[in-house]
């Protein structure tokens, strides 16, 4: 259950000195950009979050690691950090950035970012309370690419989802009567078959989505450790297996698609966060067409005018710098490049220098399942 007395706190503790390593490097690098965590812990209790495999779902109090200006410097000066490209995430693994007391070092940490001139996308993460001063701070930066995802997810099971889905309602009402320059996005996630995809749960979402500028949805992060605090939970399994990848099955995503029939529905993060802004999606998913057949023709075009393959030397310079091993494995298409052996900051480094998508052969992304897992595809 949601912890009250957590939630009430309107500053954060100190990190412990035994923090664990996998929390106390608090920048790393994600699909959706350079993730910035200097604030860790988190009351909402939401069953499915990724903190379970951080060692961090215990503690339920925010704890600051580092003062948000020296976050800030050591995020502008990590070596993927690039100026006016590198997509950005605050507070998206071991927090909820709007948290009472945390917002305040979300702030201050946009804020720093911002005066420095940078036009970054920064991507921040929510389904907590979003109140109109909050909007008229964030309002007031001049310079960040800044988006504000709001996750929803109509599930109503306390075991599952302890934090009513009215608050990201309320939030997402919030945003759309006072945000301009500051973009939304319905976070749709996660859609889980059999327990939230009804009629019901499809209408809610069309119904929110007029309130936001674009709709992203996707499944299940279903690992062992999720699993397994779900069945001690009394939670019967929620998919057959687990899997690496997100599940959702090809049958939950055609009703989806049809339901949202005429508003602007995507499959990824960072190609709702482009339509948003009238940009180019920075990770380049414009190679792999039945990712795209989904997307509005206006942002077709502009995802198609910075869609250029690249030579192969600008790859082979990017491999260099981050270290990847196999040089002579590497192979560019019209629509990716291919590596061998490879990590995900590897891999989405280039992705993002490059704005084309980057793919590890041990890895394969198998055709119009838009990199999810195979459960529900076979």
């Amino acid at each position: 259950m949601v912890k009250i007395e957590a939630l009430k706190a309107k500053s954060v503790r100190r990190a412990p000195d035994d923090l664990p390593s996998s929390l106390r490097n608090y920048i790393d690098y994600r699909k959706s950009g350079l993730s910035l965590n200097h604030i860790v812990g988190c009351p909402l209790d939401c069953g499915y979050c990724v903190r379970h495999l951080f060692d961090n779902f215990a503690m339920k109090r925010p704890h600051l690691i580092v003062d948000d200006e020296i976050a800030v410097e050591q995020l502008v000066r990590h070596w993927a950090f690039r100026a006016d490209t590198t997509p950005i995430q605050i507070f998206n693994r071991a927090t909820d950035p709007f948290l009472p007391g945390v917002k305040t070092h979300l702030f201050r940490t946009l804020e720093a970012l911002d005066s420095r001139g940078f036009r970054n996308p920064v991507l921040v993460i929510t389904r907590w309370k979003i109140e109109p001063t909050d909007v008229e701070r964030l309002e007031a930066l001049t310079n960040l690419k800044l988006t504000i995802l709001v996750t929803w997810s109509g599930i109503d099971d306390e075991r599952i989802e302890p934090v009513s889905s009215a608050i990201a309602e309320g939030s997402l009402e919030v945003l759309a009567s006072s945000a301009s320059r500051v973009k939304k996005i319905l976070y749709w996630r996660p859609i889980i078959s059999g327990l939230n995809d009804t009629a019901e749960h499809f209408a809610a979402a069309r119904r929110l989505a007029e309130f936001a500028d674009a709709t992203v949805f996707t499944g299940l992060f279903y690992r062992e450790e999720i699993r397994s605090y779900f069945r001690e939970a009394g939670v019967p399994d929620l998919y057959s297996d687990i899997a690496r990848r997100k599940i959702l099955p090809r049958e939950a995503e055609g009703r989806v698609l049809e339901y949202f029939e005429g508003r602007p529905i995507f499959r990824k993060t960072s190609c709702g966060v482009a339509f948003s802004h009238g940009i180019a999606d920075f990770n380049g998913h414009f190679g792999i067409s039945e990712i795209c057949d989904i997307c509005p023709e206006t942002q077709c075009k502009i995802c198609e005018k910075h869609h250029q393959k690249p030579d192969l030397e600008a790859v082979l310079s990017l491999a260099r710098l981050v270290s990847l091993v196999d040089l002579d494995g590497i192979e560019v298409s019209d629509c990716r490049v291919e590596v061998n052996g490879s990590t995900e900051a590897q891999r989405y480094f280039m992705q993002h220098a490059l704005n084309f998508q980057v793919h590890d052969r041990a890895q394969p992304h198998r055709k119009h399942r838009h990199g999810r897992a195979e459960i529900g595809w076979e």
